[in-house]
């Protein structure tokens, strides 16, 4: 890049504002139409699986796209005004707005229609935030970056997703989400910084100019990653993505339980307290320890971050006690961070010159379709028999237990056993430390 303030202007903004919004929409929206149109399991179940098939296949129509026309930029700052757009959208579908509308409906019929509204305009702000984030932006993060410098920038990169739950929870911690104008608020303020994000873009942001040479046409670029020929001679990097997946996939076991677990289970009405300064301090960890990546390497560097993930479900499965699950928590989320930065920088740097929009799909597909059908299935499987309580209403809700980390641990043993495997086939290549 010509100038580096821009280029880490745009990446702690666009990294960061980008993670804010995937936070409310990942995290929020369920409880949006659960508290607001009373949504059922399978309408959450519904709206999470249409959102997750929405942003893969978006990302490898419009990373190659962005390949092909070589206009990042455009794509990032255009999607970013789109995204702010659609994300303001969720404040107009209340029920006192819909039933304003449709004066004849029902209010069991204006809930049905607010939770397809909702539905429907999650795969519209998934399309524009995927085409932004997932597709362009990371296609301009490996173009603006060179291998041997990578681990220094997803070290800043990794940081963003949790520091972005921080923003999210201390932010909305005043609001009563039970109440839509609360959501009205939420929505406004978060389309807005989507929309001032895109703004400062134009003039923070610049292009990268990076063409591979082969033109080909564009379902053909579209399907290139998953070509036989190409997976032979990319070895390491579809290694690396499979290693990514399985990593990923024990992050998805426990994460969806764990704020349940805390509050719940442990009882920790402050878990806000236990989470906030592990994230802190992972974070600070994780970015330092991008630049460790630089020196040693992509297999050192994998293999402590998931000694720490495993040290930190050890510790967590085995006790209970707050400063005790402090301590687990943080090494847990500083091998999670860590594991992000080190996975993302080696993909990065595997990744054919010119070509980092056509393989942001199999990443997406790495980190986000597989692990998220795969790992909350093991980790509800896990929790079949967990313990049952009664509610005041008459109904049930069950406790996540401890045995989530354990399943946790066996998947991130798995991804472990599998880069030892493929420093074995690969250690006659000097093209991966």
């Amino acid at each position: 890049m010509k100038s580096k303030s821009k280029f880490y202007t745009a990446l702690v903004l666009f990294g960061l504002i980008g993670q804010v919004a995937w936070v409310v929409e990942n995290m929020y929206l369920n409880v949006f139409i659960y508290q607001v149109f009373r949504a059922s399991a399978s309408d959450i179940s519904l709206m999470v699986a249409a959102s997750a098939v929405c942003a893969t296949v978006t990302t490898i129509l419009i990373g190659a796209l962005s390949d092909r026309i070589g206009r990042r930029k455009a794509i990032i700052v255009g999607g970013y005004l789109l995204w702010g757009v659609s994300i303001l959208g969720f404040a107009l579908i209340t029920p006192s707005t819909l039933g304003a509308l449709f004066p004849a409906l029902g209010g069991a019929a204006v809930s049905a229609l607010g939770v397809t509204l909702v539905i429907l305009l999650d795969c519209l702000m998934t399309f524009f935030g995927s085409s932004a984030n997932d597709a362009a932006f990371n296609a301009w993060l490996t173009d603006a970056t060179e291998e041997g410098g990578r681990g220094r920038v997803e070290g800043i990169n990794a940081m963003m997703p949790l520091v972005a739950i921080l923003v999210v929870f201390g932010g909305f911690m005043s609001f009563d989400l039970s109440k839509e104008g609360s959501w009205r608020v939420i929505f406004t303020i978060i389309g807005a910084a989507v929309l001032i994000t895109a703004v400062i873009g134009i003039f923070t942001m610049e292009e990268t100019k990076k063409t591979s040479g082969e033109k080909e046409s564009y379902l053909a670029e579209i399907a290139y990653g998953f070509r036989p020929s190409v997976m032979k001679k990319n070895g390491t990097l579809y290694a690396v993505l499979l290693c990514f997946a399985v990593f990923n996939i024990s992050i998805q076991i426990f994460m969806p339980y764990l704020i349940l677990y805390y509050s719940e289970s442990l009882k920790m009405a402050n878990y806000v307290l236990i989470m906030a300064p592990a994230i802190l301090l992972a974070s600070v960890f994780t970015f330092f320890y991008g630049r460790i990546y630089d020196r040693i390497g992509f297999f050192t560097a994998s293999y402590i971050s998931l000694a720490l993930l495993l040290s930190g479900y050890a510790v967590l499965f085995l006790f209970k006690a707050t400063a005790l699950v402090f301590i687990g928590s943080l090494l847990m989320m500083c091998g999670y961070l860590a594991g992000m930065a080190v996975f993302g920088a080696a993909i990065r740097d595997k990744t054919p010159v010119g070509m980092a929009g056509r393989f942001q799909g199999l990443r997406i597909v790495g980190q986000v379709l597989i692990p998220g059908v795969i790992g909350p299935a093991i980790g509800a499987a896990v929790l079949k028999n967990a313990e049952l309580v009664q509610n005041n209403d008459g109904t049930t809700s069950f406790l996540p237990n401890e045995n989530i980390f354990l399943a946790a641990a066996v998947a991130a043993a798995i991804a472990l056993a599998l880069i030892i495997l493929i420093k074995k086939l690969y250690k006659s290549h000097s093209c991966v430390k």
